[in-house]
């Protein structure tokens, strides 16, 4: 019985050290899911890879963990995965020249859309009060005044 006890513990043992090989220290888990709340899904575009499902994710998920368990600071694994995706890996990225039309692009596009709207309506309008001259006018008339057959 003891050979067999012995068994059952090491093979327990053995099971809780592959269990807690992939699984983060308490006081890494604050720290993992505020840096999965910070980057971008780069397939989905407006997720972040907490929310996505995409294997992409699941794959930076995995590299922010080893990189916790590695003793990385977050800022370290922020500027890892800038420096190998692009600030657009932020889901805010910093306001710079390098990050302007992802800042300011929508609204630059918007000012451009209520710029030719304007332009449009107003063409519009002119071309709707050209008067009629006198015949013009007879002839509108004419046809209106006409007695329905």
């Amino acid at each position: 019985m003891s050979k067999a006890c012995c068994l059952l513990a090491l093979f327990l043992l053995c099971t809780c050290v592959l269990a807690q090989s992939g699984a983060l220290a308490p006081e890494h888990e604050q720290r993992y899911y505020s840096l999965l709340d910070e980057l971008r899904c780069l397939v989905c575009q407006n997720q972040t890879i907490a929310e996505s499902d995409a294997d992409l994710a699941k794959d930076l998920r995995d590299e922010v963990k080893k990189m916790l368990q590695a003793g990385a600071t977050d800022s370290e694994i922020t500027e890892f995965m800038v420096n190998r995706y692009g600030d657009f890996v932020l889901y805010r990225p910093p306001v710079k020249p390098r990050t302007w039309l992802l800042w300011f692009g929508p609204l630059v596009f918007l000012v451009i859309a209520l710029v030719a709207l304007t332009l449009v309506v107003r063409k519009h309008k002119r071309a709707g009060s050209v008067a009629l001259t006198e015949d013009e006018q007879a002839k509108v008339d004419s046809i209106l005044s006409r007695p329905e057959e």
